[in-house]
């Protein structure tokens, strides 16, 4: 760490600390003006926007920043005659369950410790969910404990639905449900690829169509408490089911379909963890497993499936020889070794639920009835930081977790091995957004350093810095249009109100002359750990102990910010300043770019060509490698 970036400074000195300002955009031109910007490959214009219904004088105001969702469904060319009507489907109507012998017998008394279904929430559970009532985890297979292990005499089951209709629920935690007027009428006559996006403002969740022009939602969902982060499980995208998962600031968790507008919920009231979510991602590719960070420092592991389980995670300590990563005693040993403090720059503190298959013989030895040993949420709890996690991504390979937080920790932590791969240190105050490139060779992160910074996993080095923001960086994403394998594109939004693009070529960024004295990995989708091919070759083949905090020598994972002059800089290739309120969330999509405001004020900006994606995509999300799917689907 280096002068310029003293975390210790003033917050009143800090402008004078840091390096001068990147060179301004070029002259506008003509064409560029608010609604329009001039990029490298040609003129970006805003086709249309969105904005949240107007805050009045007793409306709660937008807390949180907002957030965008989206997905693409294809809609079938034709609609088949005779199928049930849509309206009858978002109703719920009875008669219609009824003439077809799926009518849900009546509940029994005493049932429900369930995250989604309390007496406070009385409405018919969906007929899909009716043939299996004991959810199963995704079957695998480790040599180690892992996320995936299989439940005892475990199956494998597809995608279930929520149990509730939202329409007609007594949920004091769902308020208001609005539609637009002809919603049925308008999905029942889609056809072909229509993208959808979804966006939090205040204490309400918006569904518009990206294209529609209507000044009108599809949907608003307002709820009790404030959504803070929300997801769409682009696995089991149709276009009669969607799957959003929604996080909130009281902890709570929101499974929901709007097409058939029916909910599920998940840590109700804090059951599992109380501290607000601070991102959600369904694991790629997984029907029905997700994870959530929060602002205690953790990140959780969900089953859609599961109910809630009695839990309480274990108080972090440093690992010992005499145990194994996720704090249980290994098998064939002692455990004589007085626990020691947690150092969260050198590993993360796994806590293993009751119910987990490696705890089956205690179970079996406290008694515990076959109900009460059923698999249950959480599936897994990671303690990550002392700090809030922030934000987190999954690499393209689905194995590896990049995960930010407010101590200023860049963390990658092997998902299937649930350990620390790397701690990358920011220059100045905490990170605040990640993305992880479409290949898996970069994770690009902004902070509150105003600076974006390319870290290379293979080299476990910063790559380069990129300088153009005068405040704090809010949120970033590759365009994975415009990424080749050669050059990447990526987008940046930060509080001073800047759209920034960034072009970047690996063959430029050439190692300065202070070279440090870490060497190039193999490929990340090799299906060896990180973590431990770093051990190859050391006299302790041991790959399961990570050194405890305080041994000699230097924390083996933590990587401090290095110099300016190890580092090389790249420039803004377009710096577009906006009006209004701050800029928090930017995607990019097939043929537009979104960009949206802390108020949740969405501009669709068109592309200036129609693009080729680089790679093959299907529903507008691209195609995953196989070979790790198999490790978290079941």
């Amino acid at each position: 760490m280096f002068s310029a970036y003293d975390s210790s400074a003033p917050a009143g000195f800090r402008s004078h600390l840091m390096p001068p300002e990147a060179p301004s955009a070029p002259p506008r031109s003509a064409l560029d003006h608010e609604s329009t910007f001039v990029a490298p490959e040609g003129v970006y214009s805003v086709t249309e926007d969105h904005k949240p219904i107007p805050v009045t004088h007793n409306a709660p105001l937008p807390i949180y920043p907002t957030r965008l969702s989206t997905v693409t469904i294809r809609f079938p060319a034709t609609k088949q005659a005779g199928g049930p009507g849509l309206g009858q489907l978002l109703g719920g109507g009875k008669d219609f369950w009824k003439e077809r012998g799926l009518a849900p017998a009546p509940k029994e008394d005493g049932v429900s410790v369930s995250s989604s279904e309390t007496p406070d929430e009385g409405t018919s559970p969906d007929p899909s969910n009716l043939q299996d009532s004991t959810p199963q985890t995704p079957i695998t297979t480790h040599d180690h404990h892992g996320l995936f292990s299989p439940p005892m005499g475990g199956k494998r089951r597809g995608s279930s639905r929520p149990k509730h209709n939202m329409r007609t629920t007594s949920s004091t935690f769902i308020t208001r449900l609005h539609s637009a007027e002809g919603l049925a009428r308008n999905l029942q006559s889609k056809q072909g690829e229509v993208n959808y996006i979804f966006y939090n403002s205040a204490k309400n969740i918006y569904w518009v169509e990206a294209g529609l022009k209507s000044k009108e939602p599809l949907a608003r969902i307002h709820f009790s408490a404030y959504p803070t982060c929300h997801d769409v499980n682009q696995s089991t995208v149709s276009h009669e089911h969607l799957d959003i998962i929604i996080g909130f600031n009281t902890g709570d968790l929101v499974w929901f379909d709007p097409i058939t507008s029916r909910y599920g919920r998940l840590n109700k009231q804090g059951r599992i963890s109380g501290v607000a979510c601070t991102a959600v991602r369904w694991v790629p590719s997984s029907p029905n497993l997700f994870l959530v960070s929060h602002a205690d420092g953790t990140i959780i592991v969900y089953d859609k499936d599961r109910d809630d389980g009695v839990f309480t995670a274990q108080t972090p300590t440093a690992p010992s020889p005499s145990r194994s990563p996720v704090g249980s005693p290994v098998p064939g040993t002692s455990d004589t070794t007085p626990p020691g403090e947690w150092n969260p720059l050198d590993s993360i503190f796994v806590t293993v639920p009751p119910w987990h298959p490696m705890n089956g013989a205690g179970a079996a030895a406290g008694g515990r009835s076959e109900k009460e040993k059923g698999t249950k949420n959480p599936v897994s709890h990671w303690k990550v930081s002392k700090r809030s996690v922030v934000d987190f991504v999954f690499s393209p390979d689905v194995k590896y977790v990049a995960a930010i937080s407010e101590d200023g920790c860049l963390r990658v932590i092997d998902a299937l091995a649930e350990q620390l791969v790397d701690c990358y240190a920011a220059y100045f105050g905490s990170l605040t957004c990640v993305a992880w490139s479409p290949d898996g060779r970069f994770i690009i992160t902004g902070g509150q350093d105003d600076l974006v910074n390319i870290f290379s996993p293979w080299e476990q080095r910063v790559i380069a810095r990129c300088q153009g923001h005068s405040s704090f960086v809010s949120a970033l994403a590759f365009d994975e249009f415009r990424c080749d394998g050669r050059t990447y594109r990526f987008g940046s939004v930060g509080e001073d109100n800047k759209l920034i693009l960034w072009d970047f070529s690996s063959g430029i960024l050439h190692r300065p002359k202070l070279q440090s004295t870490h060497h190039q990995r193999l490929s990340m989708s090799s299906t060896m750990s990180l973590a431990l091919r770093r051990r190859e070759g050391t006299a302790d083949k041991s790959t399961l102990h990570l050194p405890p905090p305080g041994a000699d020598g230097p924390l083996p994972r933590y990587h401090p910010a290095p110099s300016r002059n190890e580092v090389a800089v790249v420039q803004p290739v377009l710096v577009k300043q906006q009006e209004g309120d701050i800029l928090t969330a930017i995607t990019f999509l097939p043929r537009s770019l979104l960009t949206a405001t802390k108020v949740g004020h969405v501009k669709l900006w068109i592309r200036p060509l129609p693009t080729v994606p680089g790679r093959a995509a299907k529903n507008g999300h691209v195609q995953r490698p196989t070979d790790a799917q198999d490790d978290w689907v079941g």
